[in-house]
């Protein structure tokens, strides 16, 4: 049954929707509509759905949480807006009044059950150290495995650790659960998502790690961006391209042509663009090439924002379409779990290039 809700957060982006003058230069960015077609499925329609929920004109059906839940939150709207709105955090903010009012995606839902029960998205009890052989002590360096990559795509996990015994780093895994990326990106109460920020920060802190590697955009994002607005870290905090740029790789040759996807998380939340390029610069004999759009105009793989586990067919279409502009690659590289599954979803059927995390090229060829 519809009904209209209490819009507390998006009271406090109240002048975000009353700057959108409804232009549609998001039109041609958005990776959803590119798939929809529907004017609700990209931000300006986005915009008068929250506008609608916070005035009580418009109520929270069914088809309101579809429109506001397909969005990636992969922010290239927010680049092609004339008027710089912050359309993800609107967004967010909308899915958050949504939660409050007892709304979620039941795909959603189990998966937030299963982070309460377990710290983690994926319901595996044995907890990311037991999982993976290696303990946690104390050491400069930690790694942040990351849900996806400890219980889902261990290869990534095993040629982060591969890399990081070959370059003889000293480093921990860490006693780590979710770090609230999912739980914040669908919209769960900020209290609650910030108590796994706090047991992930005092249990690296409790090991003495001066600096903390990700292999997963995602988790690096939220320790990059979201951890410091609420909590003191007092630790660095690096992707791994960026500590693997940092290094003289004596790489063996690959020969062919690689393209490169930059993730949303690790590229325009955090403009990391340059260390994964400088990587891939040091595998001798491979021809580099960009698809059309890279950098911050890279198109989203669609595996983001809650939309692979809620509309996980939307989330392959769009991710079919991405590998479709690496045509011309022998292999595509990326650097996020998220993206290496989802893009590995949508060349599905496809003639498509290999589809590789840069880490586990890099253990490939040290």
């Amino acid at each position: 049954m519809s009904e209209m809700i209490e819009a507390e957060s998006l009271r406090r982006v109240r002048k975000e929707l009353m700057t959108c003058t409804y232009c549609g230069f998001c039109k041609s960015v958005c990776p959803t509509f590119q798939m929809v077609g529907w004017d609700p499925s990209v931000a300006r329609g986005r915009m008068v759905l929250a506008y609608g929920l916070l005035q009580k004109e418009v109520p929270a059906d069914p088809s309101v949480l579809e429109h506001l839940y397909q969005c990636t939150t992969c922010k290239d709207c927010e680049r092609r807006c004339p008027s710089k709105i912050a359309v993800v955090d609107v967004v967010e903010s909308a899915r958050r009044d949504l939660v409050a009012a007892g709304h979620m995606l039941p795909r959603h839902r189990a998966l937030v059950d299963r982070v309460a029960a377990t710290g983690n998205p994926y319901g595996e009890g044995m907890g990311v150290p037991n999982t993976l052989g290696k303990r946690p002590r104390r050491a400069k360096v930690g790694y942040f495995v990351g849900c996806t990559a400890a219980y889902r795509d261990r290869a990534l996990a095993d040629a982060t650790i591969s890399v990081l015994d070959k370059l003889g780093e000293d480093y921990t895994l860490l006693d780590e659960v979710c770090c609230g990326s999912v739980l914040q990106r669908i919209g769960v109460d900020e209290e609650e998502v910030e108590q796994l920020w706090r047991r992930n920060v005092d249990g690296i802190r409790s090991l003495g790690v001066e600096k903390v590697i990700f292999s997963c955009a995602g988790c690096y994002r939220m320790f990059k961006e979201e951890y410091p607005k609420r909590l003191d870290l007092g630790f660095e905090v690096q992707h791994i391209t960026e500590y693997l740029a940092e290094r003289d790789l004596p790489l063996r040759p690959y020969k062919g042509v690689v393209t490169y996807h930059d993730p949303c998380h690790l590229g325009r939340h955090c403009h990391v663009y340059d260390a994964p390029r400088k990587v891939l610069s040091m595998v001798p004999e491979a021809t580099f090439k960009e698809m059309a759009r890279n950098r911050e105009t890279a198109a989203c793989c669609g595996g983001g924002g809650g939309v692979r586990s809620a509309y996980p067919e939307l989330s392959r279409g769009i991710a079919g379409r991405r590998v479709d502009e690496a045509s011309f690659a022998d292999m595509l590289v990326t650097t996020c779990p998220f993206c290496v599954t989802n893009l590995k979803a949508g060349a599905a059927g496809r003639a498509a290039p290999e589809i590789i995390d840069l880490v586990q090229l890099v253990d490939r060829l040290l």
